[in-house]
């Protein structure tokens, strides 16, 4: 299914309600030698190409991507330290499979796991990371699967913290692709280490398996995976003119196969597609009255950038408008409260995306001469319209 089909399908992660930008001609996307693939646009979470994106596969260690991202999770709300040391175990250095290398009885940082993790794909890695945040690799199972629910994806369910086959243990092209765009959105501050090509641990050298790395300087992640049950799979993404990509692929059938038809998948959609961002989160789109408040007015915006993704020919001529909500606002006004909605507009006046708008702060009652004025002013406002 392509964009023709379905031009819009969002990650919940920004909750804005969007239509079909366009109804161009476009092109086909190519045909790829994968089982399921999906390609989305990072900034809006439009789905651009979507070939049995939701079928429920073996991730293989894609998997990791989600280990990784709840462990980032942990960071920013602070219940874990790069700094911290995590005691490896017999159980995360008797797992077989890639390996970060680390030994039994060993202390390791936090920071250096999660590189083993995400760069050298370390199993032990990761059953050691999830063994110091959750105490089990069971029970940090369950912390997957609980952001897996937060962000949407609705065909993944993860029965451990590797990829390891395991019975119950799937995912999806575009559940991988929701989950992507979170680890991007979510926490830019360790992104950087999915474009890292190497990490040595143990004196041992291993690269990224990620062959796009060094095949396309616009590629800076995310996470590759292969079992014999799942194939090749790849999740990459890139950043060509201010417009980044994902690209979520399962089921090819070689390490060099799943970097070629991931990039003919990128290449597609950045020769097609421009993703334009008309508002950003927090920036005043207008000025709203306010009645009987604190203030006169409020500062009212988007409070998810309200980007849109649109084709290359044929973007000209669309337009935003602001719409109000009915009725008078009136004090007190909560931040985040909705009071209208922003719209984007195609040439023939059609509405193609459109997000709340809402209050960017607070606004407390005024005081009993500011409320009885405005009390009076809107008697005689209602009552000559």
């Amino acid at each position: 299914m392509n964009l023709l089909h379905r031009l819009t399908r969002l990650v919940p992660l920004f909750a804005f309600v969007s239509v079909p930008a366009v109804a161009a001609d476009l092109p086909p996307p190519p045909p790829l030698a994968a089982k399921s693939w999906v390609l989305m646009d990072a900034a809006s979470g439009t789905v651009l190409v979507d070939h049995e994106g939701s079928t429920r596969l073996p991730p293989a260690s894609l998997t990791k991507l989600m280990t990784a991202h709840v462990a980032a999770l942990e960071l920013q709300r602070g219940r874990l330290k790069e700094s911290d040391l995590a005691t490896i175990s017999e159980k995360a250095w008797r797992m077989g499979g890639s390996k970060m290398f680390v030994m039994v009885g060993d202390q390791v940082a936090v920071k250096d796991l999660l590189r083993g993790i995400i760069v050298q794909s370390g199993n032990d890695a990761s059953i050691a990371l999830a063994e110091y945040i959750a105490g089990s690799e069971d029970t940090f199972a369950s912390l997957m699967n609980q952001e897996a629910k937060r962000l949407g994806m609705a065909d993944s369910h993860f029965v451990n913290a590797t990829g390891w086959p395991a019975e119950g243990h799937y995912a999806s092209a575009l559940d991988m692709a929701k989950l992507a765009r979170a680890i991007i959105l979510e926490d830019p501050a360790h992104y950087s280490m999915y474009a890292e090509k190497e990490f040595v641990w143990n004196n041992i050298r291993q690269p990224n398996r990620n062959l796009l790395l060094w095949r396309d300087p616009s590629v800076d992640g995310l996470k590759t995976g292969h079992t014999e049950e799942a194939g090749y799979c790849l999740v990459a993404s890139a950043k060509r003119d201010g417009m980044r990509l994902i690209a979520s692929v399962f089921g090819t059938d070689s390490e060099n196969a799943r970097a070629v038809e991931t990039a003919k998948l990128l290449g597609y959609g950045f020769s097609l597609f421009e993703s334009k961002t008309f508002y950003k989160r927090g920036e005043a789109v207008r000025s709203v009255d306010v009645w009987k408040g604190a203030a006169r007015s409020v500062k009212a915006g988007v409070a998810q950038d309200f980007a849109v993704v649109l084709p290359k020919r044929g973007s000209a001529g669309y337009q935003t408008r602001v719409l109000l909500n009915e009725g008078e606002l009136v004090a007190p006004v909560k931040a985040g409260a909705p009071i209208g909605r922003v719209e984007l507009v195609n040439p023939a006046g059609q509405v193609v995306a459109q997000a709340p708008l809402v209050a960017l702060e607070a606004v407390g009652e005024g005081g009993f001469f500011r409320r009885v004025w405005d009390s009076i002013r809107l008697f005689f406002r209602g009552w000559f319209g």
